[in-house]
């Protein structure tokens, strides 16, 4: 059944980059949502491919708004903050999309029922598991859950707001618009929503459901860091300081909009920053002051494990 409604358009904010091989089968999933009150814009970051032709054929073929425009070349995430950035003063529905997943049928329908138990002026984000597919190798597997509760304690160390999953109701469109304007660049633009709504006193919804085939390939912007092998990357990364930099970033991009901050993440945010200066044992200590956690058990350890290696 197709869910309609005057006030649930979702207005779909998609970046584009060098994707024709992969477009296809995106855009297809998305005109088969069975919530069908939808539009699009696709920001084009520099394409050398077909990717604009295959947009234009896609906007021919179907009823709802397409727009394509011009991204700022400065990135996946420059391009998506570029979006937020421009989005108007009532900005509607948010669903942000990249170009080479397949979206399942009914994953509008679910951002769209749960934001709508929110109550009306609170900003909320929804993001969910997703499918990790490899269709040239077979694969399809359950992206992990989220066991504990979402919160800015845990956005200061991790994200579990997977971009291509992300939904925002009007109010959560509307402040991120705002802040995007006051922010510089930042390393995602997932982790940055993550970090403003529940830092603002938002509601985050992690739906346990998967409602996407998050595609695996060689051209990820960011993969999935699953297996032996992304594990192996993602521990070398954190040894040459690229966690640390993510995390200095982020603390940057907070305190830009601090005044946004509710109370209590305003103190968590002075908290870590002062422990990330400290040496190790006064990094510890000051961690554990801040309460910043992990999902998982295993993760939680390798990140105190960091700290005492001062790479965070």
């Amino acid at each position: 059944m197709r869910t309609e409604g005057r006030d649930d358009c979702v207005h779909i904010l998609m970046g584009v980059y060098n994707g024709a091989a992969h477009l296809p089968a995106q855009l297809d999933s998305i005109k088969a949502q069975s919530h069908a009150n939808w539009r699009l814009t696709c920001s084009d970051d520099g394409s050398r491919d077909a990717s604009r032709d295959v947009i234009g054929a896609f906007a021919a073929d179907v009823p709802q708004q397409v727009t394509l425009v011009t991204g700022p070349q400065a990135g996946f995430s420059a391009n998506f903050m570029s979006m937020i950035a421009a989005l108007p003063e009532a900005p509607g529905i948010i669903a942000l999309s990249d170009q080479d997943d397949v979206w399942l049928e009914a994953k509008l329908a679910r951002a769209v029922a749960h934001l709508g138990g929110v109550h009306d002026g609170v900003p909320a984000l929804y993001c969910s598991r997703v499918i990790h597919w490899a269709p040239d190798a077979g694969l399809r597997k359950t992206g992990r859950g989220a066991p504990r509760r979402p919160a800015f304690r845990n956005a200061l160390i991790e994200n579990i707001a997977q971009g291509n999953t992300i939904v925002l109701n009007t109010a959560a469109a509307a402040l991120a618009a705002g802040a995007a304007r006051r922010t510089g660049p930042v390393f995602a633009h997932d982790w940055w929503l993550y970090l403003l709504i529940s830092g603002t006193g938002g509601r985050v919804i992690f739906d346990d459901t998967p409602g996407l085939l998050y595609r695996q390939h060689g051209g990820n912007a960011i993969g999935a860091g699953t297996g032996l092998i992304g594990q192996i990357r993602r521990k070398a990364g954190v040894l040459r300081g690229d966690y640390a930099a993510r995390l200095a970033g982020n603390v940057v991009a907070m305190q830009g909009v601090r005044d946004l901050l509710a109370p209590e993440a305003a103190t968590a945010l002075d908290l870590f920053a002062a422990a990330r200066r400290a040496g190790p044992w006064g990094c510890i200590t000051g961690l554990r002051r801040a309460g910043v956690y992990r999902q998982r058990m295993l993760s939680n350890v390798s990140f105190w494990i960091g700290a005492l290696l001062g790479r965070v």
